[in-house]
């Protein structure tokens, strides 16, 4: 099922849905290179990144299909912003990785780049959201597993990132006490996000699903 596009306003919806991207791969990289803790995707995907032999990005373009496939199967809508989502957050990591270092035993830098990594997930996922493109494979799983069960999009999505997280960690993912910080603070720099753009969901549900959202828009 595939939200219309529309098309008059198409070139500068695809802008600022990348400009969402960029910042989005950027606040992952931040928490990777950090060395503190990532989002419970990056755990599992950067362990699998290191176990197969490829890039983390090119990993989290693997995932994003991997997922979108299994909510497809379940029938949940998606939209152009989702295949965008997927093909351009992977890349503009590896971009940012190749120019960010890796930072340790510097606590507070490491610190101060888990912030700004989570601020940045926070305008990042309100410009994505706000473009109305239709939801990143991440949060697309999240609902078809709230619809298909009746259980609460809290509920689908404890599920699925205490799975991946602990999948990821099991991997030898880079699991630590940014993993919570993350967890706990994302939400609210989502929903200061909105407030800074003015983002006003377009359904009921996605309140939620800003609560608890992917990592971007993930």
């Amino acid at each position: 099922m595939l939200k219309p596009i529309h098309w008059n306003t198409f070139v500068w919806d695809f802008t600022k849905i990348q400009i969402g991207f960029v910042l989005f791969g950027l606040a992952i990289t931040l928490m990777i290179r950090g060395n503190i803790g990532t989002s419970a995707w990056a755990v599992l995907e950067v362990a699998l990144a290191q176990k197969i032999g490829i890039t983390i990005g090119t990993m989290t373009v693997l995932m994003g299909f991997f997922v979108l496939t299994g909510a497809v199967l379940m029938r949940e809508k998606m939209g152009w912003g989702t295949l965008a989502n997927i093909l351009s957050i992977g890349p503009w990591e590896d971009l940012w990785l190749s120019i960010i270092p890796s930072v340790k035993d510097n606590l507070p830098l490491q610190i101060g780049m888990l912030l700004l990594a989570i601020f940045l997930m926070g305008l990042a996922s309100a410009i994505y959201i706000g473009v109305d493109a239709g939801a990143g494979p991440r949060d697309s799983m999240m609902l078809a597993i709230k619809r298909t069960t009746g259980i609460s999009i809290r509920a689908a999505r404890a599920i699925i990132e205490v799975t991946v997280v602990t999948i990821g960690w099991i991997l030898g993912g880079p699991v630590g006490f940014g993993t919570l910080a993350y967890a706990i603070l994302v939400g609210p720099s989502v929903q200061w996000g909105f407030k800074i753009f003015k983002v006003q969901p377009h359904k009921p549900v996605e309140e939620e699903v800003v609560a608890g959202v992917e990592g971007g828009a993930e």
